[in-house]
C-alpha cells in the first residue's frame, strides 16, 4: 500500500536586540475568559514538561556541542497534528502534550499563543498542500482558527524556504534542501523572538576570556561583562547549583542554570528542572559582577528518534490521521532548526532595590557549560530551552587545568558554598537530572522549599 507523506517543519530563531510590541486589544479580549493566570501556568507547565523531556532525549555531540529547541514550537505542531488524529493516535499525542489534565486544551494553547504574540514573539504556521490533494475542510478550518495555520500550495522548495526566512526575520535561510518523495502535506511552524535587555552590557567591557568545556579542555570566547549588573539568583543548597534570571523588557527572562562539578550529564539535569519552582525561589535583584558569553549558535535536528523514544514512533509507521484526509498518511520527518544570538544589545535600565531572602552571590560568571531557558514571566512558558557546552564551536580548543578560583584553592572545598554565599567555579557538564528533581506540583510546596532553603542559610 502506498503511503502519502506528511512532514512537520519546525524552524525558529531568537536574538536579543530591539523589542517591538504588536499587542492588540482584540487578542487580549478574545482570550480573557479562557486564559486566566491559573490556566496560563497550567498550559505553560505542560509545554515545559514536553520540552524538558525532549531535551533529555537529545545529547550534545562533537558535531553539535550545543542544543537549542523550542518547546512551544514543538507543542504547537504536535497539537495541530492532534487536530487531525483519531483514536489511539489522538490519545497518545495528547498524552505526550500533557493535555489530558487540561480542559479545553486546544483553546487554552491557542490563547497562550495570542498572549505571547502580544509580547513581541513572532509566530506563524502554514499548511502546505500539494495541488490536487484533498484535505478535510473541518481540519483546515480548525487549524486556521486555533493555531493561525494558513493554507498554501506546495509548489517548490524555494517557496517554503522563502517563507521560513521571512518568518524568522532572515535568521534561518535555506532551511530545506529538497522535498521528500510522495509528500502531500507539510505543517510548518516558525517562531522568532527579538528582545531587549532591561540592563544592557556595555560593549567596551566585552573581552576574550576562557570558557571551560570540561576539566581539561577550554576554549576562548568573547565575554560580556557588567560590574554592577542587577541580577536575581539563588544557590540550591543540596548541590550548589546556581540559578540566575536576566530579565528583558516585555516581561520575558533568560534563566541560566549552572550545576556544580559533580554533575556529569547536562541533559539529565535539564530533565529535572521545574521552572515554576525556580520563579518561586528567586529573591529580589541585587547588583553584582556578571560575565556572560557572547555568541551565535545554530542547531538543526530531525526529531524522529527523540519523539520515537517518547512513545510517538507510530507517527512514522501507521498513525490514524483520518481527520486530515482519508487514506494512509504517515509522518516522514520532523525537522527542527534553530539559532540563538546573545549580544550586548539592549536599553539601559535602573538597578532594582537590593533585598534578598537568601545569601547572595557577589560574582556570577558563566564560564562553564550551562542550561538556559527563555521564559514568559507570566505563564512560565519556556519558548526556548537549550544546553551550551561550547559557545565558540568553531574555535580551537586548548588543554587546561581543572579550573579553581582563588577562594576555592585558599578557603574552602568546591563542594560547598562559601560562608559569604560566594560559590566556587567548576566545570558543569550535567544539568538535566537536576531540573526534574526540582519539580514541585503545588504552590505551597514551592514556597515551603523556598522557606526551607532560607532557614538552611
Amino acid at each position: 500500500m502506498k503511503h502519502y507523506l506528511l512532514v512537520l517543519i519546525l524552524p525558529f530563531s531568537f536574538n536579543f536586540g530591539l523589542l517591538a510590541s504588536n499587542e492588540t486589544g482584540d487578542a487580549k479580549e478574545k482570550c480573557n475568559d479562557v486564559l486566566g493566570l491559573e490556566s496560563q501556568r497550567a498550559v505553560g507547565a505542560a509545554v515545559a514538561k514536553l520540552g524538558l523531556t525532549l531535551l533529555e532525549k537529545l545529547q550534545p555531540g562533537s558535531e553539535q556541542p550545543n542544543i537549542i529547541i523550542s518547546p512551544l514550537s514543538v507543542s504547537l505542531a504536535l497539537a495541530e497534528l492532534a487536530l487531525g488524529a483519531r483514536n489511539n493516535t489522538e490519545e497518545k499525542l495528547l498524552e505526550v502534550l500533557h493535555a489530558k489534565e487540561l480542559p479545553h486544551f486546544h483553546e487554552t494553547l491557542s490563547c497562550l499563543q495570542e498572549h505571547l504574540t502580544a509580547k513581541a514573539v513572532k509566530m506563524a504556521s502554514r499548511l502546505y498542500l500539494v495541488p490536487g490533494y484533498t484535505v478535510n475542510p473541518d481540519f483546515v478550518d480548525r487549524a486556521l482558527n486555533l493555531y493561525k495555520s494558513e493554507s498554501a500550495q506546495l509548489t517548490s522548495i524555494e517557496d517554503v524556504n522563502r517563507w521560513v526566512e521571512e518568518t524568522t526575520n532572515g535568521q534561518i535561510t535555506n532551511f530545506m534542501s529538497s522535498l521528500p518523495p510522495n509528500v502531500v502535506l507539510m505543517l510548518i511552524n516558525a517562531i522568532h523572538f527579538k528582545g531587549e535587555w532591561q540592563s544592557r552590557f556595555n560593549s567596551k567591557y566585552t573581552k576574550e576570556n576562557i570558557f571551560h568545556i570540561d576539566r581539561k579542555t577550554s576554549v576562548k570566547v568573547d565575554m560580556m561583562m557588567g560590574s554592577q549588573y542587577p541580577l536575581s539568583m539563588f544557590v540550591d543548597r543540596t548541590d550548589g547549583t546556581q540559578v540566575a534570571r536576566l530579565p528583558f523588557r516585555g516581561n520575558m527572562s533568560l534563566l541560566v542554570i549552572m550545576p556544580r562539578l559533580q554533575h556529569e550529564n547536562l541533559s539529565n539535569v535539564a530533565a529535572k528542572l521545574n521552572i515554576s519552582d525556580m520563579y518561586a525561589r528567586f529573591p529580589r535583584e541585587r547588583s553584582m559582577h556578571v560575565t556572560l558569553p557572547k555568541f551565535k549558535l545554530e542547531y538543526k535536528q530531525d526529531l524522529r528518534q527523540a519523539l520515537t523514544s517518547m512513545g510517538l514512533g507510530f507517527l512514522f509507521t501507521g498513525p490514524d490521521l483520518s481527520r486530515i484526509a482519508p487514506g494512509p498518511l504517515v509522518v516522514s520527518g520532523v525537522q527542527h532548526a534553530s539559532n540563538m544570538e546573545l549580544s550586548e544589545e539592549g536599553a539601559e535600565a535602573s538597578a532594582a532595590t537590593s533585598f534578598t531572602l537568601v545569601r547572595t552571590i557577589s560574582f556570577f560568571s558563566v564560564n562553564m557549560p550551562f542550561i538556559f531557558a527563555l521564559v514568559d514571566d507570566t505563564s512560565y512558558t519556556p519558548l526556548f530551552l537549550g544546553i551550551v557546552t561550547n559557545p565558540n564551536p568553531g574555535a580551537k580548543t586548548e588543554q587546561s587545568d581543572d579550573p579553581k578560583t582563588e577562594t576555592e584553592s585558599t578557603r574552602k572545598s568546591s563542594k560547598d558554598p562559601m560562608s559569604d554565599g560566594t560559590l566556587n567555579d567548576g566545570p558543569h557538564q550535567n544539568m538535566l537530572s537536576y531540573m526534574l528533581n526540582m519539580w514541585k506540583e503545588t504552590v505551597p510546596q514551592q514556597f515551603l522549599g523556598h522557606q526551607e532553603m532560607e532557614d538552611g542559610n
